[in-house]
Parts: structure tokens; sequence; C-alpha cells
């Protein structure tokens, strides 16, 4: 029998208790042994649950005992989190975890001391929920040069623009609509304004070079700034509007990472991508595009993955397969050099003036334009980030929204 604990019983934590018990039989075939769920540890007490017999409040009782071979870390956040698991690690037990704070922040260091314990400190579930793409880098591509990264990471912004898509309805109405429906955080920040993307966005890349990434490196911006005319010029040229964390590695070796919304021609891969879905297209140099596509989140889902990882610790007890990356730091590049077209929302009355901005008065019939209502939408042509972003700075208010196209 193979002792576990769960660190944090909230969604994520009850629901591997669950996925565990559940599929016990499944489990146990793919594994050899029995899993056992010995302690959950939280502060709360849960009266009437069926496992409040194994609740405990204090670390060290599974930190101590020598029966416990694998942790499960569900708290989030990198505070107690980060001293559990680097404990934990410490002691040689395996740690499987959800958190892709901690795993961005802290990550490096961790799979070090892992190695250096003879154990495996994994993280499936901290990107993509349920969508079993880290295994997959780490294992059936393991003959590929990746090349690129590009997916749609997060469910709460994928949700809040097709519901805007769909249903007509602005921003903030649709992300009312997400809290009420519980796919977004009472305070919506990480979700909304990229952060959790990045730090997704982070790990991925950090396995695709095979060198740390740090997400505070990355490029970032949400969706909090896109608006229902953004969305309906985009469908008027057949584009979707969507939420990318895009990772290339170039020529020269050095990291491009960005997250952004971005509008997308509707042959692109993660254009169907809609509601809560996650997808991850990954580009080989051999392979080419693999698209992987599923649940990013939710209870069971993610759960279901963390006890993926559980039972990879289970056949691989006193050794480390998890490869990880290396402490070497990836070398970024620099994204305002890099050459796109864009995507401009101006006032009807500003429209010539804008267009003529970027294009000149000859070339505005290559712009695409359209006028709704009092505002007037059109792509540029292709040219450097900074040399768009220093035109908008020139127009001021002129530029009410902007966009990259892809």
């Amino acid at each position: 029998m193979i002792n576990i604990a769960v660190l944090g019983y909230g969604t994520v934590g009850s629901g591997v208790v669950e996925v565990i018990e559940r599929n016990q039989e499944q489990i146990s075939r793919n594994t050899g042994e029995e899993v056992y769920v010995k302690y959950i540890l939280d502060l709360r007490d849960f009266p009437g649950d069926p496992y409040e017999d194994r609740v405990v409040h204090d670390f060290r009782l599974i930190l101590e005992d020598a029966a416990v071979s694998v942790v499960c870390e569900t708290m989030g956040g990198v505070g107690p989190a980060y001293q559990f698991t680097k404990q934990a690690l410490a002691a040689g037990k395996s740690v499987c975890t959800s958190n892709k704070e901690l795993v961005a922040t802290h990550g490096t260091e961790l799979l070090a001391l892992a190695a250096k314990k003879r154990c495996n400190y994994m993280f499936e579930a901290s990107v993509g929920g349920g969508i079993p793409i880290l295994r997959t880098i780490q294992t059936s591509l393991s003959a590929e040069r990746i090349v690129a990264v590009t997916g749609i990471l997060n469910g709460t912004t994928n949700y809040i623009l097709s519901r805007m898509e769909t249903e007509k309805a602005d921003y903030h109405e649709v992300l009312k609509q997400a809290q009420e429906l519980g796919y977004a955080e009472r305070n919506p920040e990480a979700d909304v304004e990229g952060h959790d993307t990045c730090r997704k966005t982070a790990i991925l890349a950090a396995l695709a070079t095979g060198k740390a990434v740090e997400a505070g490196e990355i490029h970032t911006e949400g969706i909090s700034g896109v608006t229902l005319a953004d969305l309906e010029f985009a469908a008027a040229k057949g584009r979707k509007v969507r939420l990318l964390a895009v990772a290339k590695i170039q020529e020269d070796g050095k990291l491009s990472a960005m997250v952004a919304p971005f509008m997308l021609s509707r042959e692109h891969a993660l254009a169907a991508v809609g509601d809560v879905f996650n997808a991850v297209v990954i580009t080989g140099n051999m392979l080419g595009d693999a698209l992987f596509y599923g649940r990013g989140a939710g209870k069971l889902p993610t759960a279901s993955a963390v006890v993926a990882d559980v039972t990879d610790c289970v056949r691989n007890q006193g050794r480390t397969v998890m490869g990880g990356w290396s402490e070497e730091k990836a070398d970024m590049a620099d994204i305002t050099e890099e050459e796109r077209r864009f995507y401009v929302r101006t006032n009807a009355a500003s429209a010539e003036a804008v267009e003529n901005a970027f294009w000149g008065k000859e070339d505005r019939a290559a712009s695409e334009g359209i006028l709704s209502g009092e505002e007037y939408g059109f792509f540029t042509p292709v040219m450097k980030e900074k040399d768009f972003y220093e035109k908008c700075r020139e127009l001021g208010d002129g530029v009410l929204g902007k966009m990259r196209l892809m």
C-alpha cells in the first residue's frame, strides 16, 4: 500500500480524494499498488465528511510519517505551500501539485531539490487542467525540438470572450455572469489581466527550452480593455478574439514570449475553442503542429491530472523521472522588434487621419476598414511592435482600441 497526504481540502484537494476513491481499481491496476489517502491537511474541520477522520491540522504529522511517500499540494499560493513542498521534498517525499504560481516562481529550485533527493516534483495539473500537455512534452515529444507553443490557457477569459461574442454583451456584464457561475473569482484580476496565463506560459516555455523562464519577463496583457465593438469588427472580418499564450524559440535560440488578446483568422486551430475550454498547439521541428484540447479547469479534470502524477510517482519510487529544466535562464528576445499586423479602432471623426498615419493616403484601401456607427476599425500594414506603439502614442486619444493579428 502507498500512503499519500493531501494538503488543502478545497475544490481540487477534495477532487483528488474523490478521484482516488472512485478510480481505486484503475489506479491499482496501473501502479501495482493500492493508493490510500492517509492524511488530509487543512485548517478547518469537516464534520460529517466521509473522510473527516483523516483531517489533520499539523503538517509535521505528515512530514515525520515515514509511511507517507507522496504529497499532493493543492493549497495554492507561495507561502505555506512553498515551505511544505520544500520540506516534503527534502524528506524524500514526492510532491504532486496543481499550483501554477508556485511552479512558476520556485519550480527551478524545487525540481533541483527533488533530483537531489531521488524523488519527484510533478505539476501536470498546473497547466491546462486535465489536458496532459506537460507529460506529452516530456515523453511523447521528447525527440522533438519544440519551436513554438501557442495556447488558450485560461478558461475564465475564454468564457468571457466567447460569451461576449455570441451574446453581444459587454465585458462587465459577462464578467458578472462568469462570477455567478463560479468561473471567475470575486477578484478576477489574476485571470482577466493575464497573470494566470503568464505563469502557465512560463512553465510551458521552461519545459520547451529546458531553461528557467521568469514569469515577470513575459510581456502580459489582459482582456479588460476588449470591447464588444472589437469583437463585432473581428466577426465582420471572419475572425475571433482570444487571449493567447505565445512562446517561440527563435533561430538565434532566444525565447520570444507574450500573453495578449489576439484577433485570429477563423482557420487558426485555436479560433474554434470556446467557453471554458483550453487548447494548446505544440509546434515541433519535425512534427509540425499538434493540437491538444480539453477542460482546462474544474474540480475533477484538475484532480485527475494530479492523481495521474501520483501514479507516476508510485511507479517510479526512488528515482527522478520529471526532467524539468536547468537553472540556466532563458535568453529573452525583444518583442518590440517583432513584426506583425495590428487592428486599430478609432472614432468616425478621426478615422481618415488615424488610418492615414499608418497607411498613407495612397494605400488606405488595403486596411480593410469598416465603419460601425460612430466607430471605425481597420488593419495596419506589417510593422514592428515598437513602431506601432510609437505611432499609437503620437495619435493619443485618436486610438480607442488595438490588438495584434494572428
